[in-house]
C-alpha cells in the first residue's frame, strides 16, 4: 500500500515539475505538429538602415506594421519566431540572419508543419506612413517664400504600392492661401511643365498643395469633396493625401488637389462660359476683374476679360438681372421668376453641403464659387476652403451644431421664402441624410489612411494638443479630435433634420 501511495504522489509531482520548466523558460523541444508564426520583427543590426527594431502586429494570419523612417522596403531581412517543419516564401525557404524579401507589395508567408499541413500570413509592410512620397527640390536650394513669384525646381514621387512612380521633372512652385500662409506650414501651388496625370488625377500642369495645419483631422476638406461626389455638383476637385519633402527635409502631411479652374476635367466652360466667386476686395490681386451686384462683389475668374468688354459686361448684367428679379415681387414664378435664371439642382446642392458643414465662409465671406455659360442657366459650385468647416472655428456661431448659418446668405434667405423652393431642400435633405452612415464610413477609412501619416506630421509641427487658430476645442490626440468631428456632424444633421422638418 505505501508502494502505492508512494507511486501515486510522485507522478503529479514529475507532471507539476515539466509544467514549471515550461513556465521559468527552460527551453523545449522544437514544435514541428503545428504550423504558426510566434513573433515577426526586423532587427536594425540585419538592416542599418533602419532606426531601431520594429517588431510587427500579428492578428490572425494578418501580420501588419510599417518601417518608421523613409528608407528602401524593396531588401529587408526578417526574423521570425515560427514552429513547423518549414518556412517558405513561394518557394523559396526563408532563413534568419540570411534571407532578404521585396516587401513593396504583400508578401505571403507560408509555414508548413511535419504532417504536411500549412498556414498562409499575409505580411504587410508600410514604407514610412504608406502614402505617396513627393519629392521637391529648389533650384540652388532656396525656401518657398512668395505667393506672388514662383521659384523653379524638379520634382519626383514615389508612388508607393498605390500610386504610378512620378519620373524626375522640372516645376514651378509658389506659396498659396490668405489666412493659411499665416502659418508656419505652408501651402503651395506647382505648375509643371507640362499636363500629367498625377497621383492617379487627371493630367493638367497645375496642382495645389493644402497644409491643413489648422484643422488637426485633416479631412475636413476631403469630406466637403466626399459629399460633393455624390451630390448634382457638376465637378468637385479630385485629392490624395501625400508625404512632402522639401529640399531633402521632411516637410509633413498634404492633401495634394486639382486646382478650382476651366478644363475639360474640372471646371468645364465649354469654351465660352464663366467662373466667378464671391470673394471681398481686400483678397484681390491687383489685376483681378470684378463687378458688385447690390449684395456681393462677384471676382471673374476665368476667362481673363477687361473691363467693360462686351464679355465683361454679359457676366455684370446677368448676375445683377438675377439678383433683381430674386427680390422683385413676381421672383416666385417660375416663368418668369428666378428659376427662368438658376440651376436650381446645383444651388440646392452647394448649399446643403455648405450648411450641413456649416463652412463659415460659405454664408457670404469667400471660396463661393459659381460659373456660368452663356445661354444657359448660371450654376453653383464647385466647392472649395472647407477647412474651417464642422464646426473649426472659434470667431463665429458656425461652431456649434445648432442653428441655420449658410440659410442666411442674402440669396439663399430670400430663395427660402418661396414655399416650392423649401420642398425640395426637405426632399434633398433627405437623401444626404440617407448617406450619413457612409459619410462616417468615409471619415473613418480616411482617419484610418492617416493613422501613421498624423504622427510623423505630428512630429514636425507639433499641434496637436495645441491651440492653433481658429480651433474651437484642444484635443490631446488624434482619435479625440476623429472623433469630435464625427460627433459634430451626428449632432449637426440631428438638429436639421428637426430644424427642415419644422419648416
Amino acid at each position: 500500500m505505501k508502494k502505492i501511495l508512494s507511486v501515486l504522489l510522485i507522478v503529479p509531482m514529475m507532471i507539476l515539475s515539466s509544467c514549471n520548466d515550461s513556465e521559468q523558460g527552460i527551453e523545449q523541444p522544437k514544435v514541428e505538429d503545428e504550423a504558426l508564426i510566434a513573433e515577426f520583427s526586423f532587427l536594425k543590426s540585419d538592416n542599418p538602415n533602419l532606426k531601431a527594431n520594429i517588431y510587427l502586429d500579428i492578428e490572425g494570419d494578418i501580420i501588419t506594421g510599417r518601417v518608421n523612417n523613409n528608407t528602401r522596403v524593396d531588401n529587408l531581412m526578417a526574423t521570425i519566431e515560427y514552429s513547423g517543419a518549414e518556412l517558405t516564401v513561394g518557394n523559396v525557404s526563408q532563413t534568419n540572419g540570411t534571407t532578404r524579401n521585396d516587401f513593396t507589395d504583400v508578401v505571403v508567408y507560408t509555414v508548413k508543419a511535419a504532417d504536411g499541413s500549412q498556414k498562409n500570413y499575409e505580411v504587410d509592410v508600410a514604407k514610412f506612413t504608406g502614402l505617396p512620397i513627393i519629392y521637391l527640390s529648389i533650384d540652388g536650394g532656396s525656401n518657398i517664400e512668395s505667393k506672388d513669384d514662383y521659384v523653379e525646381g524638379n520634382i519626383w514621387i514615389d508612388g508607393g504600392r498605390n500610386f504610378e512612380d512620378f519620373s524626375n521633372s522640372r516645376m514651378e512652385i509658389r506659396g498659396r492661401g490668405n489666412s493659411t500662409w499665416g502659418h508656419p506650414k505652408k501651402p503651395y501651388q506647382m505648375k509643371l511643365r507640362d499636363k500629367s496625370a498625377f497621383l492617379g488625377m487627371p493630367e493638367n500642369k497645375k496642382w495645389l498643395f493644402l497644409a491643413e495645419y489648422s484643422d488637426k483631422t485633416m479631412i475636413r476638406n476631403t469630406m466637403s469633396f466626399e459629399m460633393g461626389y455624390i451630390s448634382n455638383l457638376d465637378w468637385t476637385p479630385e485629392s490624395t493625401f501625400a508625404e512632402v519633402y522639401l529640399n531633402n527635409e521632411y516637410n509633413g502631411t498634404y492633401n495634394i488637389t486639382q486646382k478650382v479652374e476651366e478644363g475639360e476635367d474640372r471646371v468645364d466652360l465649354g469654351g465660352t462660359g464663366y467662373l466667378l466667386e464671391i470673394d471681398q476686395l481686400h483678397r484681390l490681386d491687383p489685376d483681378d476683374v470684378y463687378f458688385y451686384t447690390d449684395k456681393f462683389l462677384i471676382n471673374i475668374k476665368e476667362p481673363e476679360l477687361a473691363n467693360n468688354s462686351s464679355e465683361f459686361n454679359y457676366a455684370k448684367d446677368l448676375l445683377n438681372e438675377f439678383e433683381e428679379v430674386l427680390f422683385s415681387d413676381q421672383f416666385k414664378d417660375p416663368v418668369s421668376g428666378y428659376q427662368k435664371y438658376i440651376d436650381l439642382d446645383s444651388f440646392i446642392d452647394w448649399y446643403l453641403i455648405s450648411e450641413i458643414t456649416k463652412n463659415v465662409d460659405s454664408k457670404n465671406f469667400s471660396s463661393i464659387f459659381l460659373n456660368v455659360i452663356p445661354g444657359e442657366k448660371i450654376k453653383m459650385g464647385p466647392l472649395w476652403d472647407f477647412d474651417l468647416s464642422f464646426g473649426n472655428v472659434d470667431y463665429a456661431d458656425s461652431r456649434y451644431t445648432d442653428g441655420f448659418w449658410v440659410k442666411e446668405h442674402d440669396w439663399y434667405s430670400r430663395l427660402f421664402e418661396d414655399p416650392a423652393f423649401v420642398e425640395r431642400i426637405k426632399t434633398r435633405f433627405a437623401y444626404f441624410r440617407s448617406k450619413q452612415d457612409f459619410i462616417l464610413a468615409k471619415m473613418e477609412a480616411h482617419a484610418e489612411k492617416l493613422k501613421w501619416a498624423q504622427q510623423e506630421n505630428d512630429s514636425k509641427w507639433k499641434t496637436i494638443g495645441v491651440y492653433v487658430w481658429p480651433n474651437p476645442v484642444v484635443l490631446d490626440t488624434y482619435d479625440a479630435e476623429v472623433k469630435h468631428l464625427k460627433s459634430w456632424y451626428v449632432d449637426r444633421m440631428d438638429w436639421l433634420d428637426n430644424a427642415y422638418n419644422g419648416l
